[in-house]
């Protein structure tokens, strides 16, 4: 899941990174978890198979995200992604585009209960009513945050000074003290749906930690943090 500002890096390594070595790659690959794919490239399980998920974490999961809308975006998908499985998110991306005029936040603040009627009878979406009306007012909290600079100053300004390095899958986090505080910031500026373990998951995914495994063909890639290998 990606904004339309999404950064592509060819073979997506950072500039001036190196490829570890083969036998580097190998006893990382053994120790870690991380699935060699016929491409030679690795990349941890859950991007492995599924063709969409492996296209989305080579060229979208990580990269820096930057602009309103496309943070407003993340925020409302790995909002909808709450107990449900993230491919099942991304399947029904250019839908939930197109039934949320393109996440436009000042069209979605202004939606009204006719708009939760069309939502609720679109079956291309995730037809939850709590998580339709936390994402109209997390439109609203968008707009109104504009006054203290805007959606993606204000996330970004939670960005930690380190990232982790994971060398594992067990490694990995799914929350820190950074998510838990941007969790709270949200809450008390009138979003919801924006707790710990999402706000981490969206860190994650718009750049602002690189959690990709050391050995994984994209650590390093977003051009925030370094490869760290």
């Amino acid at each position: 899941m990606r904004a339309g500002d999404t950064a592509k890096r060819g073979n997506g390594r950072a500039p001036g990174a190196t490829q570890p070595s083969a036998r580097a790659l190998a006893a990382a690959v053994q120790d870690s978890g991380l699935v060699i794919g016929d491409d030679g490239l690795a990349r941890p399980p859950w991007a492995a198979v599924d063709p969409l998920l492996r296209a989305y974490y080579d060229t979208e999961w990580g990269m820096p995200v930057r602009d309103e809308r496309g943070l407003f975006e993340r925020l409302a998908l790995e909002s909808f992604q709450s107990g449900l499985s993230w491919a099942t998110i991304l399947r029904k991306r250019e839908a939930f585009r197109a039934a949320f005029d393109g996440f436009d936040a000042d069209v979605v603040a202004a939606y009204g209960e006719r708009d939760v009627a069309r939502l609720l009878a679109d079956a291309g979406i995730v037809r939850n009513r709590a998580k339709i009306l936390a994402t109209i007012g997390n439109a609203a909290a968008t707009v109104r945050l504009r006054a203290e600079g805007g959606l993606a100053d204000f996330i970004w300004s939670f960005k930690p000074a380190v990232t982790p390095v994971p060398r594992t899958l067990a490694e990995v986090p799914t929350v820190s003290e950074s998510s838990v505080a941007l969790s709270k910031a949200l809450r008390r500026r009138g979003f919801t749906f924006v707790g710990p373990t999402t706000m981490h998951a969206l860190m994650e995914a718009t750049g602002m930690i690189d959690t990709h495994l050391v050995g994984s063909h994209r650590r390093g890639s977003s051009g925030v943090w370094p490869p760290q290998r």
